[in-house]
Protein backbone atom coordinates (compact mmCIF):
# COMPACT_ATOMS: atom_id res chain seq x y z
CA UNK A 1 0.00 0.00 0.00
CA UNK A 2 1.40 3.41 -0.97
CA UNK A 3 0.99 6.65 0.93
CA UNK A 4 -0.38 8.30 -2.21
CA UNK A 5 -3.80 6.68 -1.67
CA UNK A 6 -4.71 9.75 0.42
CA UNK A 7 -4.29 12.86 -1.73
CA UNK A 8 -5.63 16.35 -2.48
CA UNK A 9 -6.16 17.26 1.16
CA UNK A 10 -8.65 20.05 1.89
CA UNK A 11 -8.91 21.86 5.22
CA UNK A 12 -12.63 22.56 5.47
CA UNK A 13 -13.59 26.06 6.63
CA UNK A 14 -12.31 28.15 9.52
CA UNK A 15 -13.99 26.31 12.39
CA UNK A 16 -11.60 24.59 14.81
CA UNK A 17 -13.21 22.12 17.20
CA UNK A 18 -12.10 21.66 20.76
CA UNK A 19 -13.10 18.01 20.43
CA UNK A 20 -14.46 17.15 17.00
CA UNK A 21 -15.95 13.66 16.84
CA UNK A 22 -18.25 11.12 15.16
CA UNK A 23 -18.50 12.29 11.54
CA UNK A 24 -21.45 10.79 9.64
CA UNK A 25 -22.26 11.31 5.96
CA UNK A 26 -25.94 12.02 5.33
CA UNK A 27 -26.58 10.51 1.89
CA UNK A 28 -30.02 12.12 1.58
CA UNK A 29 -28.79 15.69 1.91
CA UNK A 30 -25.20 15.09 0.69
CA UNK A 31 -23.85 16.66 3.85
CA UNK A 32 -21.48 15.74 6.67
CA UNK A 33 -22.62 15.90 10.30
CA UNK A 34 -20.28 15.80 13.29
CA UNK A 35 -20.07 17.22 16.81
CA UNK A 36 -17.79 19.31 18.99
CA UNK A 37 -18.24 17.52 22.31
CA UNK A 38 -16.57 20.17 24.50
CA UNK A 39 -18.37 23.12 22.89
CA UNK A 40 -21.72 21.23 22.82
CA UNK A 41 -22.29 21.82 19.12
CA UNK A 42 -23.63 19.97 16.10
CA UNK A 43 -21.64 20.88 13.00
CA UNK A 44 -22.82 20.38 9.42
CA UNK A 45 -21.15 20.86 6.04
CA UNK A 46 -22.60 20.70 2.50
CA UNK A 47 -19.69 20.39 0.02
CA UNK A 48 -21.97 20.62 -3.04
CA UNK A 49 -23.79 23.75 -1.83
CA UNK A 50 -20.89 26.21 -2.11
CA UNK A 51 -19.30 24.85 1.09
CA UNK A 52 -22.30 25.75 3.22
CA UNK A 53 -21.58 25.33 6.93
CA UNK A 54 -23.93 25.48 9.95
CA UNK A 55 -23.58 25.28 13.73
CA UNK A 56 -26.32 24.25 16.15
CA UNK A 57 -25.58 24.81 19.85
CA UNK A 58 -26.96 22.27 22.33
CA UNK A 59 -27.81 22.60 26.05
CA UNK A 60 -26.13 19.27 26.89
CA UNK A 61 -23.05 17.20 26.13
CA UNK A 62 -23.49 15.26 22.89
CA UNK A 63 -21.03 12.76 21.44
CA UNK A 64 -22.88 11.81 18.23
CA UNK A 65 -25.63 12.88 15.83
CA UNK A 66 -26.68 9.80 13.88
CA UNK A 67 -29.00 9.17 10.93
CA UNK A 68 -32.54 7.87 11.39
CA UNK A 69 -35.20 6.54 9.05
CA UNK A 70 -36.89 9.95 9.18
CA UNK A 71 -35.20 12.59 6.98
CA UNK A 72 -33.72 15.56 8.88
CA UNK A 73 -34.43 13.89 12.23
CA UNK A 74 -31.25 12.72 13.93
CA UNK A 75 -30.49 10.53 16.92
CA UNK A 76 -28.45 12.39 19.54
CA UNK A 77 -26.34 10.46 22.05
CA UNK A 78 -26.16 12.83 25.03
CA UNK A 79 -25.29 13.00 28.71
CA UNK A 80 -29.05 13.19 29.38
CA UNK A 81 -29.81 10.08 27.34
CA UNK A 82 -30.83 9.41 23.76
CA UNK A 83 -32.89 12.05 21.97
CA UNK A 84 -34.56 12.60 18.62
CA UNK A 85 -33.47 15.89 17.09
CA UNK A 86 -35.58 17.80 14.57
CA UNK A 87 -32.88 19.68 12.68
CA UNK A 88 -35.15 22.25 11.01
CA UNK A 89 -36.68 23.46 14.27
CA UNK A 90 -33.65 22.63 16.46
CA UNK A 91 -35.88 20.86 18.96
CA UNK A 92 -35.15 17.61 20.76
CA UNK A 93 -37.37 14.90 22.20
CA UNK A 94 -36.27 12.29 24.78
CA UNK A 95 -36.19 8.61 23.85
CA UNK A 96 -34.60 7.27 27.04
CA UNK A 97 -32.59 8.50 30.02
CA UNK A 98 -28.88 8.25 30.71
CA UNK A 99 -28.22 4.72 32.04
CA UNK A 100 -25.33 5.61 34.35
CA UNK A 101 -24.22 8.25 36.88
CA UNK A 102 -22.84 11.71 36.32
CA UNK A 103 -19.35 10.22 36.59
CA UNK A 104 -19.56 9.04 32.98
CA UNK A 105 -20.32 10.64 29.63
CA UNK A 106 -21.16 9.27 26.17
CA UNK A 107 -18.35 8.62 23.72
CA UNK A 108 -18.44 6.43 20.59
CA UNK A 109 -21.75 5.61 18.89
CA UNK A 110 -23.03 4.11 15.64
CA UNK A 111 -26.19 2.56 14.24
CA UNK A 112 -25.99 -1.21 13.80
CA UNK A 113 -27.14 -2.96 10.62
CA UNK A 114 -30.37 -4.02 12.41
CA UNK A 115 -31.39 -0.38 13.07
CA UNK A 116 -30.48 -0.31 16.77
CA UNK A 117 -27.90 2.09 18.18
CA UNK A 118 -24.80 1.02 20.07
CA UNK A 119 -23.00 3.61 22.19
CA UNK A 120 -20.19 3.66 24.71
CA UNK A 121 -19.67 5.44 28.01
CA UNK A 122 -16.45 6.58 29.70
CA UNK A 123 -15.20 8.27 32.84
CA UNK A 124 -15.55 12.05 32.36
CA UNK A 125 -11.92 12.39 33.51
CA UNK A 126 -10.74 9.40 31.39
CA UNK A 127 -8.92 8.18 34.51
CA UNK A 128 -10.86 5.02 35.38
CA UNK A 129 -12.05 1.99 33.44
CA UNK A 130 -15.71 2.47 34.42
CA UNK A 131 -17.19 2.75 30.92
CA UNK A 132 -19.20 0.28 28.91
CA UNK A 133 -21.13 -0.51 25.75
CA UNK A 134 -24.93 -0.25 25.45
CA UNK A 135 -27.54 -1.16 22.86
CA UNK A 136 -30.89 0.61 22.39
CA UNK A 137 -33.70 -0.17 19.95
CA UNK A 138 -37.05 1.48 19.47
CA UNK A 139 -39.48 0.04 22.01
CA UNK A 140 -36.82 -0.46 24.70
CA UNK A 141 -37.49 1.32 27.97
CA UNK A 142 -33.78 1.76 28.67
CA UNK A 143 -30.50 0.88 26.95
CA UNK A 144 -29.25 -2.68 27.50
CA UNK A 145 -25.73 -2.92 28.88
CA UNK A 146 -23.60 -5.31 26.85
CA UNK A 147 -20.11 -4.83 28.29
CA UNK A 148 -18.45 -3.08 31.22
CA UNK A 149 -14.95 -2.31 32.54
CA UNK A 150 -14.04 -0.20 29.51
CA UNK A 151 -11.63 2.70 29.75
CA UNK A 152 -12.10 4.82 26.61
CA UNK A 153 -14.25 2.76 24.19
CA UNK A 154 -13.86 3.87 20.58
CA UNK A 155 -14.05 2.70 16.93
CA UNK A 156 -17.33 0.93 16.22
CA UNK A 157 -17.74 -0.64 12.77
CA UNK A 158 -19.41 -3.75 11.35
CA UNK A 159 -17.77 -6.01 8.80
CA UNK A 160 -17.80 -9.69 7.91
CA UNK A 161 -20.56 -10.62 10.35
CA UNK A 162 -18.69 -9.03 13.25
CA UNK A 163 -18.70 -5.80 15.24
CA UNK A 164 -15.24 -4.33 15.77
CA UNK A 165 -14.28 -1.83 18.46
CA UNK A 166 -11.26 -0.54 20.38
CA UNK A 167 -10.46 0.54 23.94
CA UNK A 168 -8.05 3.43 23.39
CA UNK A 169 -6.39 3.41 26.81
CA UNK A 170 -6.38 -0.38 27.13
CA UNK A 171 -4.58 -0.50 23.74
CA UNK A 172 -6.79 -3.31 22.53
CA UNK A 173 -8.86 -4.35 19.48
CA UNK A 174 -12.10 -6.29 20.08
CA UNK A 175 -14.30 -8.41 17.83
CA UNK A 176 -17.80 -9.56 18.75
CA UNK A 177 -20.84 -10.98 16.92
CA UNK A 178 -22.57 -8.34 14.81
CA UNK A 179 -25.82 -8.58 16.81
CA UNK A 180 -24.60 -8.20 20.40
CA UNK A 181 -21.43 -7.81 22.47
CA UNK A 182 -21.06 -10.71 24.89
CA UNK A 183 -17.97 -11.53 26.97
CA UNK A 184 -17.88 -15.25 26.08
CA UNK A 185 -17.67 -14.47 22.38
CA UNK A 186 -15.22 -11.55 22.54
CA UNK A 187 -11.91 -11.87 20.73
CA UNK A 188 -9.09 -9.44 21.55
CA UNK A 189 -5.81 -8.31 20.00
CA UNK A 190 -3.31 -6.02 21.75
CA UNK A 191 -2.04 -2.78 20.27
CA UNK A 192 1.36 -1.22 21.09
CA UNK A 193 1.35 0.77 24.34
CA UNK A 194 2.31 3.96 22.51
CA UNK A 195 -0.68 3.73 20.14
CA UNK A 196 -3.86 5.57 21.10
CA UNK A 197 -6.44 4.36 18.58
CA UNK A 198 -9.52 6.56 18.33
CA UNK A 199 -12.38 6.47 15.79
CA UNK A 200 -12.37 4.64 12.46
CA UNK A 201 -14.02 4.19 9.08
CA UNK A 202 -14.25 0.93 7.14
CA UNK A 203 -14.47 0.27 3.41
CA UNK A 204 -16.69 -2.26 1.69
CA UNK A 205 -13.72 -4.65 1.50
CA UNK A 206 -12.86 -4.41 5.21
CA UNK A 207 -10.03 -1.89 5.11
CA UNK A 208 -10.16 -0.06 8.45
CA UNK A 209 -8.71 3.46 8.64
CA UNK A 210 -8.09 4.41 12.26
CA UNK A 211 -7.39 7.88 13.67
CA UNK A 212 -4.39 7.73 16.00
CA UNK A 213 -4.93 10.32 18.73
CA UNK A 214 -1.68 12.17 19.42
CA UNK A 215 0.00 10.39 16.53
CA UNK A 216 -0.79 12.84 13.71
CA UNK A 217 -1.71 9.98 11.40
CA UNK A 218 -4.19 7.37 10.27
CA UNK A 219 -3.38 3.67 10.57
CA UNK A 220 -4.65 1.18 8.01
CA UNK A 221 -5.71 -2.37 8.97
CA UNK A 222 -7.28 -5.17 6.99
CA UNK A 223 -10.09 -6.82 8.94
CA UNK A 224 -10.54 -10.58 8.63
CA UNK A 225 -11.67 -13.53 10.74
CA UNK A 226 -8.26 -14.05 12.32
CA UNK A 227 -6.85 -10.70 13.42
CA UNK A 228 -6.68 -7.09 12.25
CA UNK A 229 -3.67 -6.97 9.90
CA UNK A 230 -1.68 -3.76 10.22
CA UNK A 231 -0.72 -2.35 6.81
CA UNK A 232 0.68 1.19 7.05
CA UNK A 233 0.17 4.71 8.41
CA UNK A 234 -0.69 7.95 6.63
CA UNK A 235 0.59 11.27 8.07
CA UNK A 236 -1.91 14.05 8.76
CA UNK A 237 -1.56 17.82 9.36
CA UNK A 238 -3.30 17.55 12.77
CA UNK A 239 -1.83 16.18 16.00
CA UNK A 240 -5.06 14.72 17.40
CA UNK A 241 -7.18 13.12 14.67
CA UNK A 242 -10.26 11.75 16.40
CA UNK A 243 -12.36 9.89 13.84
CA UNK A 244 -13.16 9.59 10.14
CA UNK A 245 -15.97 8.74 7.75
CA UNK A 246 -16.38 8.17 4.03
CA UNK A 247 -18.69 10.51 2.16
CA UNK A 248 -19.24 12.28 -1.11
CA UNK A 249 -21.37 11.16 -4.05
CA UNK A 250 -19.41 7.91 -4.43
CA UNK A 251 -18.33 7.46 -0.79
CA UNK A 252 -14.69 7.89 -1.80
CA UNK A 253 -13.97 11.13 0.07
CA UNK A 254 -12.54 10.55 3.53
CA UNK A 255 -13.51 13.16 6.14
CA UNK A 256 -11.35 13.34 9.27
CA UNK A 257 -12.26 15.17 12.49
CA UNK A 258 -9.67 16.44 14.94
CA UNK A 259 -9.27 18.21 18.29
CA UNK A 260 -7.40 21.08 19.91
CA UNK A 261 -8.35 20.03 23.43
CA UNK A 262 -5.27 19.53 25.63
CA UNK A 263 -2.76 21.01 23.19
CA UNK A 264 -0.62 23.80 24.68
CA UNK A 265 0.29 25.27 21.31
CA UNK A 266 -2.20 24.04 18.70
CA UNK A 267 -1.31 24.58 15.07
CA UNK A 268 -3.49 26.43 12.60
CA UNK A 269 -5.04 23.14 11.46
CA UNK A 270 -5.53 21.37 14.81
CA UNK A 271 -9.27 20.97 15.39
CA UNK A 272 -10.06 21.27 11.70
CA UNK A 273 -12.16 19.01 9.51
CA UNK A 274 -10.01 17.46 6.78
CA UNK A 275 -11.04 15.86 3.50
CA UNK A 276 -8.97 13.53 1.33
CA UNK A 277 -9.73 11.88 -1.98
CA UNK A 278 -9.17 8.11 -1.93
CA UNK A 279 -9.48 5.16 -4.32
CA UNK A 280 -11.51 3.31 -1.67
CA UNK A 281 -15.28 3.04 -1.35
CA UNK A 282 -16.83 3.43 2.08
CA UNK A 283 -20.14 2.12 3.38
CA UNK A 284 -23.39 4.05 3.79
CA UNK A 285 -24.27 4.62 7.44
CA UNK A 286 -27.16 2.56 8.79
CA UNK A 287 -30.38 4.29 9.86
CA UNK A 288 -31.72 4.18 13.39
CA UNK A 289 -35.32 2.95 13.33
CA UNK A 290 -37.51 5.47 15.13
Amino acid sequence: MKTSVLHNVSVIGDYRAELGETPVWCFRSQSLIWVDIVQRRILRYWPYQEDRFEIHTLPFTCSAALLTDRPEHFLLVTGEGLKRYDYASATHYPLCGWPETAATRPNEAAVAPDGSVWFSTMDVTAARAIGGWYRFATGDAQPVKMLGDQHVPNTLVWHGGHAWFIDTFAHCFYQSPASLITKPTLRTWPLPDDVFADGSAVTRTGLLLNARWGGACLAAYQLNDYAPQFLTTFPLPVMQPSSCAFGGRNFQDLYITSARDGLRTPSATDGALLRYETPYTGQRASLFTL
